[in-house]
C-alpha cells in the first residue's frame, strides 16, 4: 500500500498542524443530515443491504481525499493511497458489537461483497475486536440504527494521535416525504479545518445522490 510523505516545507498547512499537535490539540465534531431518499430506494429496488451500501459511499469519499489519509509511519508524517473501513458489526443475542475490517475497493460490487463476506464470517464472533490483521490504514465507522442522533461527542484518547476521521451514523427516518440519515465525522483538527470537512460532506452527500452512477 502505497505511503507518501508531506513535505513540509512546502506543505500550506504546516504550521496549522504544528499549532494543532503542539499548541492547542483540538478535535472537534460536525454532525449534519443527509437526504437518503435515493439510496434508501436504490438498494432496496435492487436486493442489497443499506448499511454496506453506506460504507462505501463514506470509505469513498473519505479516499478521494487526502487529508483524511494522513497518518505517521516509521516516524514520518505522510498519507496513505487508501484508507480501508473498520466498522461495528452487532451481535443481537446478547446486545454487544465487535469491531471488524473489511478491504477497500473502489468498485461498489467488489466492495460490497467483501463486507458482506466478513459480515458473515465474523457474525457470531465475540469480543472488542474479532478479525485479526487489520491494517495501519483504517478509518473508523460506526452505525447506530436505534437512534437519531443531533448530535455525536467523542472523548478519545490513545497512544498515537488519530489523524482518520471517525465517523457515525444513525437511523434513517421519514420527514415531508424524504428519508434522512444523522452523520457525525469526528476531526483532528491538525489533520484538516472546516473547509476539508464540508468538502468531504459534500462529497458523501453527492455519492448518496448519485448511488445509481456507482461503478459496478
Amino acid at each position: 500500500m502505497g505511503f507518501y510523505p508531506i513535505d513540509l516545507d512546502a506543505w500550506p498547512r504546516a504550521q496549522h498542524f504544528s499549532y494543532y499537535t503542539n499548541v492547542i490539540r483540538t478535535n472537534y465534531a460536525v454532525t449534519v443530515r443527509l437526504d437518503v431518499t435515493r439510496l434508501r430506494g436504490w438498494v432496496r429496488g435492487n436486493g442489497l443491504r443499506f448499511y454496506p451500501a453506506m460504507l462505501y459511499a463514506v470509505m469513498r469519499a473519505v479516499n478521494s481525499r487526502q487529508e483524511f489519509r494522513m497518518a505517521y509511519r516509521d516516524g514520518v508524517l505522510g498519507f496513505y493511497e487508501e484508507c480501508h473501513p473498520s466498522y461495528t458489526i452487532f451481535h443481537p443475542d446478547d446486545h454487544t458489537f465487535s469491531d471488524i475490517w473489511s478491504e477497500y475497493s473502489p468498485d461498489f460490487r467488489t466492495f460490497y461483497a467483501s463486507v458482506l463476506r466478513d459480515m458473515e464470517e465474523w457474525r457470531d464472533v465475540k469480543g472488542v475486536k474479532t478479525k485479526p490483521g487489520r491494517p495501519d490504514n483504517y478509518c473508523p465507522v460506526s452505525c447506530v440504527p436505534w437512534l437519531d442522533f443531533t448530535a455525536v461527542a467523542h472523548d478519545t484518547t490513545g497512544p498515537q494521535p488519530m489523524y482518520f476521521p471517525v465517523i457515525t451514523f444513525g437511523r434513517y427516518t421519514e420527514k415531508g416525504g424524504a428519508w434522512e440519515l444523522p452523520l457525525c465525522l469526528h476531526i483532528n483538527h491538525a489533520a484538516a479545518d472546516g473547509y476539508h470537512t464540508a468538502m468531504l460532506l459534500a462529497d458523501i452527500q453527492g455519492l448518496v445522490r448519485r448511488c445509481e452512477l456507482w461503478p459496478a
